[in-house]
This record gives structure tokens, sequence and C-alpha cells, in this order.
């Protein structure tokens, strides 16, 4: 029997045909997609659909970060930074606004840890804090995915969560929060109503 490194298992690329057999899925599914070879094409790719003054929230990602996107929406560009505006509040006394603001913004930016071969997207949270959005609450939502997070089932997608982007989240999680992560929530997105959900596909591996 061969044990398979779970690393190298979720950081490898599809070919081709895998890439474009879950882009149909999704589109079949209500998702509309771009494929982009590189972080630069994915931030492009990203900011050329939100209008100047549109109100965007940005979930706490490492692809967003790695792509330039969060510094381009939250750094004082033609955009509403909801992070921003959120942040400045205090949050013991001003949770409830801080989650109308962040939930509901015109457009709702993050990543996902699984885009499975049949069309799901997967999201796992501690809190839950930037699901509500996703499911929901913003108008619009964009999701920059790197390709290495495409997975052939469900159960691959939930080994994929806490196998591999767990315990990179945990170790990101205590650095910055000097605490450890956990899977608090889990969503799956299985169906969408065309033109509300977009997903940016990268050709490369980016985040967790």
């Amino acid at each position: 029997m061969t044990t398979i490194d779970t690393s190298e298992r979720f950081t490898t690329l599809p070919d081709d045909a895998t890439l474009s057999a879950t882009v149909v899925a999704l589109e079949e599914h209500g998702f509309s997609v771009d494929v982009v070879d590189d972080l630069d094409a994915a931030r492009k790719a990203v900011l050329t659909r939100i209008p100047h003054g549109s109100s965007v929230m940005t979930n706490t990602s490492m692809t967003l970060k790695e792509t330039g996107i969060e510094d381009a929406i939250d750094g004082g560009g033609p955009y509403e930074s909801a992070r921003n505006k959120m942040l400045a509040l205090d949050y013991q006394t001003q949770a409830q606004e801080m989650k109308v603001i962040s939930g509901q913004a015109d457009y709702a930016l993050g990543s996902v840890h699984a885009v499975t071969r049949e069309g799901t997207l997967v999201i796992a949270s501690a809190s839950g804090s930037q699901l509500s959005s996703y499911a929901w609450g913003a108008a619009n939502v964009i999701f920059v995915v790197g390709a290495q997070k495409l997975v052939p089932t469900l159960e691959a997608a939930h080994e994929r969560i806490y196998q591999h982007s767990l315990k990179l989240e945990d170790v990101r999680a205590q650095a910055a929060y000097g605490q450890h992560s956990s899977v608090g929530k889990v969503l799956e997105i299985h169906q969408e109503l065309p033109g509300r959900i977009h997903v940016v596909l990268i050709r490369q591996v980016v985040g967790f």
C-alpha cells in the first residue's frame, strides 16, 4: 500500500482536462469563472469586475494578500473598504454594526479551501465571520482560488481542510493572533443563481 504525502497531494496543480471539467461543472451550478495564468492577471480580473465606489469586504485570505488584491482594496484605492470601516469601530460596543458592515457589502472577496470536480465550493472558518456574506449577505462574491485546491470529491475537500489547510492556518493564526486556529464551521456552496458568485482560478499554487 502506497502512502501519499498529504502536502504533495493537496499542492499539486491539476492537468488541463481536470481544470476544464471543473470549470464546466462550476458554470453548470451557476458560478461564472475566469481562468488566469498568474497573480497579476488574477488581480486584474477581480478589480475590473468591481465598479469604483463599491463597498468591498476583503475577508482574511492569504490568496488575496499574495495577489495584491487586499492592498488594492484596503490601501486607499477607488473603492470603499468595508474592512477599514469595520475596524474603525469598537468590537466591545459595536459588534453588531461590524457584522452588518462586513456581511452586507456590495462585494465580498475571499478564497475557498477546495473546489470539487462536481462544482461545489467548500470554505472552512474558525468563527464563521465571512460565511454569511458568501452564503447570502453580500450582493456579489468573488473567490480567488489557486488551482491546487481542485479535488475530486467532497470527502477529499474535507480531507484537504483538516490535513492541509488547517495546519497552515494554525501557524498563521499563532503568529498573527497568538492563538491556535480551528475548524468551527464549514460552508458548502453547491448552487447559486447566475451572476452572483464569480470564481477566478489561477494556474499556480496560491494560498492554503
